[in-house]
């Protein structure tokens, strides 16, 4: 593992798994509407989202979709991944109040480019609200830098 208690490349075996879980509330939704710009009426309108086919509001698909990104940023990979790609095929939405649990699994791992390919997965209950795929880039302990030694203090004579 890393400093960060992230896995290195080296660390990282086929078919390891690990998930992350939220609940998405009104506040997430709000506020992922502000930060995005994302105003549509089927996140943000009750009365416009019930004559949807969707029957009231629905969280948006990258607020969803985010909770891939902490499942990777903070279990599998972990702390000091980069993400350099994310597939992603959404499936049904997801209301407020609901939980997602984000499932990542490690399906290739190329250790002289420190990849890895994952299989992402977003549930609430049994229902996939989102599958795809994502590929990150992590660190290498063979790559890792030593750290630099410590300055050595100057010899003091007695006076």
């Amino acid at each position: 593992m890393n400093d960060m208690n992230g896995y290195d490349i080296e660390d990282l075996q086929l078919g390891m798994r690990a998930t992350f879980s939220k609940t998405i509330t009104e506040a997430d939704i709000v506020l992922f509407a502000a930060v995005s710009g994302d105003n549509n009426a089927v996140h943000i309108n009750e009365e416009f989202a019930a004559t949807t086919r969707f029957g009231g509001r629905i969280a948006h698909g990258f607020l969803t979709a985010s909770v891939i990104s902490a499942a990777v940023a903070n279990r599998l990979p972990g702390p000091g991944t980069i993400y350099l790609g994310q597939q992603l095929n959404f499936r049904a939405p997801v209301r407020p109040g609901q939980t997602v649990h984000a499932c990542v699994t490690v399906r290739t791992i190329d250790l002289e480019r420190r990849r890895a390919t994952l299989e992402t997965v977003c549930r609430v209950g049994d229902t996939v609200v989102i599958d795809g795929e994502a590929l990150v880039m992590t660190t290498s302990a063979a790559r890792r830098k030593p750290a630099a030694p410590a300055a050595a203090l100057p010899e003091t004579t007695p006076a």
